[in-house]
């Protein structure tokens, strides 16, 4: 049903949660691996609202946030990568090793990045290392108000 909702082939659904309460929130975190803006999140909106409506009837009481992943969140698929290139990620590996260096591409598996190491105060960037998605825990964009 979701899936029926999203415009177009490039969005894809991050996150789904039902609250649970007397009038449930649904919440519905899409993604895309060029972006997106408010004008989709609100046509999906309207998609599943009407969707809920006819399945559940007009008289069904819940509240629908459709939103995008914020900045700090952390990836939970792995096309969030590609639209991530460029940009500074910080990496909790399987090991509990952490890594923070800038994405320079995505693979099939994995991703390439040339990490950043602090050496007495200066910071070094490394030569860009293929890490496997299996080898990361956790990845989230470093937000930088430079």
């Amino acid at each position: 049903m979701l899936q029926d909702s999203l415009p177009g082939p490039e969005l894809f659904v991050v996150a789904l949660t039902v609250s649970d309460a007397i009038r449930p929130k649904i919440t519905v975190i899409l993604d895309s691996e060029q972006g997106f803006g408010i004008d989709e999140c609100a046509r999906v909106s309207r998609r599943l609202a009407r969707h809920i409506d006819e399945t559940y009837g007009e008289e069904a009481s819940y509240t629908l946030e459709v939103t995008s992943p914020g900045a700090d969140q952390p990836f939970t698929d792995l096309r969030q990568y590609t639209r991530h290139v460029g940009r500074t990620l910080s990496l909790t590996l399987q090991d509990d090793t952490e890594k923070t260096g800038l994405l320079e591409a995505t693979e099939a598996a994995g991703i390439q990045l040339a990490e950043e190491v602090k050496e007495k105060n200066k910071k070094k960037v490394l030569p860009t290392a293929f890490i496997a998605f299996t080898d990361i825990k956790e990845a989230r964009v470093v937000v930088s108000f430079k």
